[in-house]
């Protein structure tokens, strides 16, 4: 009897699958139309084992109970779908069931025992209730399978409350996708890893898959004002979600009570996507902002209704919460596309951010400054100005630091280190233009597009072998985002020729850089865009310096509050995310905080009281040359 209970509620459990992804696809078609690789699905196994559990084994107990339970799931159903569901009825298959379902039985388990007295990051509501079901669900197919084993006749109660754990747990399974239960992640994972809308990240090579797209602005695309306006892979992969708050511990803004959790943002946009409120979300807020007051349609306005503007505009677009995600789903992609309607559409921004646009479009620098103005501090170095005619081995560009006092004592030991090595050098002088960045993290994609364009005219009208910048900003703009507007070009980061000038001899230091401890800042735009995090370290050994990491470094880096133009749009929070990253270095120990980016040295500068003193790697090693 137990068997022919298990093998109708099979069925019945594979109809309700059935319906409920007709169902969820409906809500994914209302987006927009998508260009998608097909053969992607083929990939779904090596993207779920490979690129999805790198990131989940960075918790070795969540990965473990992850396979378990994934695993033994996995297994489970496919037994029963032959030994039940077809009937087959073999001892054989039994026994593997039962191994199955202890698997998972001990995967969900140590889920549930996870989930005691767990992180506040993690949603509680039916996210509390998901392990015990998946509990039940285990238990019911090893007793299952024990019976079908040795063939043991149970009374029929027993029978019935074995059939009623299985139908529990089926349940859970198969209606979690249709009714917008935790287990929707499970299906719409898998086809998220499949029809991912940056299949670029599953490249060996994965710098070019932080790149924003350009948006057809011919055509009238002016970014996302409605969920329907994503596209529909993207309202796929807000499913994928698993609230599990990786992206709310990793990011600054809500660490500093800004009123931004990406957690949230995704739970939003897929309330918005089902015509749903926001009351039902068991998870952290966002910081200063309840729930239950925001509700949303596919095809009703975004902003105000369902999310805030000082949400979006709270973003550093630092990727951290990317980086942390293990379901891999784009949230500074979501962010900047809103920001995009927001500023081409409605032209509203936060404090000076729209200032900061309009000096753009009127001088082409952020700061409305004449652009000769830009290498004044280079007047006395005798560096060539790249004109038209002349040839350099290395143009260097500057970016809007050079306009920056402070930042200017960094460029100059640059200059003079790289002369010190013999190498050719040029400025590009009043030609150089802003290069667009924070155009385009402001959402004005029109601004960013004509000073690309601009500055790509006036780079292919010369003649040099190399680029090199410290503004990791500039440099992933060049080298990542360039590409899609016929822009190719070699790109280096200042740390990285600085490292190689010392690995290969041409640089000597003559004395310690420093007699202090020493702690590196990692700039998100250079160690999470660009994957850089191994150049500036070297440099630093070879100067022999004592180096002492922050407990958040390297790609797990903690944002400095630069990026995203978020120095722009201010909005305000409990603290400011400088001081956050600056306690972290002070907790090392350290005098020095080296740093690697001009946006990092204006911020983390900007800290007032006792703290260590921010260097720049080219200003430390000038200082180890005796030429600063």
């Amino acid at each position: 009897m137990l068997a022919q209970f298990v093998g109708g509620i099979f069925w019945l459990a594979l109809l309700g699958l059935a319906w409920g992804l007709a169902r969820r696809a409906r809500l994914w078609r209302t987006g927009r139309a998508s260009a998608v690789d097909l053969r992607g699905l083929l990939q779904i196994p090596k993207r779920y084992l490979v690129d999805l559990h790198e990131i989940v084994a960075r918790e070795p107990f969540v990965a473990r109970a992850h396979v378990g339970v994934a695993g033994g799931a996995l297994l489970a159903l496919a037994l029963v779908a032959l030994n039940y569901g077809l009937g087959l009825h073999a001892r054989s298959l039994d026994a593997l069931l039962l191994l199955a379902g202890l698997l998972m039985l001990a995967g969900a388990g140590a889920m549930a025992w996870r989930r005691q007295g767990a992180a506040a990051r993690l949603s509680r509501g039916p996210w509390q209730r998901l392990p015990w079901t998946l509990l039940l669900f285990a238990l019911a197919l090893a007793l299952t399978a024990a019976v079908g084993f040795t063939g043991v006749a149970l009374a029929p109660w027993l029978a019935a409350c074995i059939s009623l754990a299985f139908a529990a747990g089926a349940a859970e399974l198969a209606l979690g996708l249709g009714l917008g239960g935790p287990m929707k992640h499970a299906l719409a994972g898998l086809l998220h890893l499949g029809l991912h809308p940056r299949p670029e990240r599953f490249r060996v090579d994965k710098r070019a898959a932080t790149a924003l797209q350009p948006l057809r602005l011919d055509a009238g695309d002016l970014g996302v004002g409605r969920p329907a306006d994503f596209a529909w892979n993207r309202l796929l992969s807000f499913d994928a979600c698993v609230q599990c708050g990786k992206c709310e511990a990793a990011c600054p803004a809500f660490a500093a009570g800004q009123p931004l959790n990406p957690k949230k943002l995704i739970q939003d946009l897929v309330a918005g996507m089902g015509s749903a409120s926001d009351a039902r979300y068991a998870g952290s807020p966002h910081p200063g902002a309840g729930t239950g007051r925001h509700h949303g349609a596919p095809d009703a306005p975004i902003v105000p209704g369902l999310i805030a503007s000082d949400t979006l505009w709270s973003c550093t677009t630092c990727r951290a919460c990317v980086q942390e995600c293990p379901m891999l789903i784009e949230h500074v992609d979501a962010i900047v596309d809103m920001r995009r309607h927001l500023t081409l559409v409605g032209g509203v921004l936060p404090n000076q951010g729209m200032q900061a646009l309009e000096q753009l479009r009127d001088t082409d620098t952020v700061g409305g400054f004449p652009l000769a103005a830009r290498h004044h501090w280079a007047a006395d170095l005798n560096v060539p100005v790249l004109s038209m005619g002349m040839q350099a081995d290395w143009l260097l560009l500057v970016g809007e630091g050079g306009f920056d006092m402070r930042y200017q004592r960094t460029l100059r030991a640059l200059v003079k280190t790289l002369q010190s090595a013999g190498l050719d050098i040029a400025l590009l002088g009043a030609a150089e233009t802003d290069c667009g960045d924070l155009a385009r993290r402001l959402g004005d994609e029109a601004g960013f597009q004509r000073l690309a364009a601009q500055l790509i005219k006036t780079l292919g009208a010369r003649s040099f072998q190399r680029i090199v910048t410290p503004d990791p900003h500039l440099l992933h703009a060049l080298k990542n985002e360039y590409p899609a507007l016929g822009g190719h070009f070699d790109v280096w980061h200042h740390s990285q020729l600085l490292a190689d000038l010392l690995a290969r001899g041409q640089l000597q230091p003559l004395r310690a850089a420093s007699s202090q401890c020493v702690t590196y800042h990692d700039p998100c735009y250079l160690g999470r865009y660009a994957r850089e995090v191994d150049a500036p370290r070297a440099l630093l050994q070879a100067l022999g310096v004592q180096l002492v990491e922050m407990p958040r470094n390297r790609e797990k880096g903690r944002c400095c509050g630069g990026g995203g133009g978020a120095p722009f749009t201010d909005v305000p929070g409990a603290r400011r995310i400088p001081d956050i990253r600056i306690a972290d270095a002070k907790g090392t120990g350290a005098g020095v905080l080296a740093v690697a980016c001009p946006n990092c040295t204006a911020m983390l500068e900007g800290v007032v009281g006792p703290r260590p003193e921010v260097l720049d790697i080219a200003e430390l090693l000038a200082h180890a040359l005796e030429i600063a």
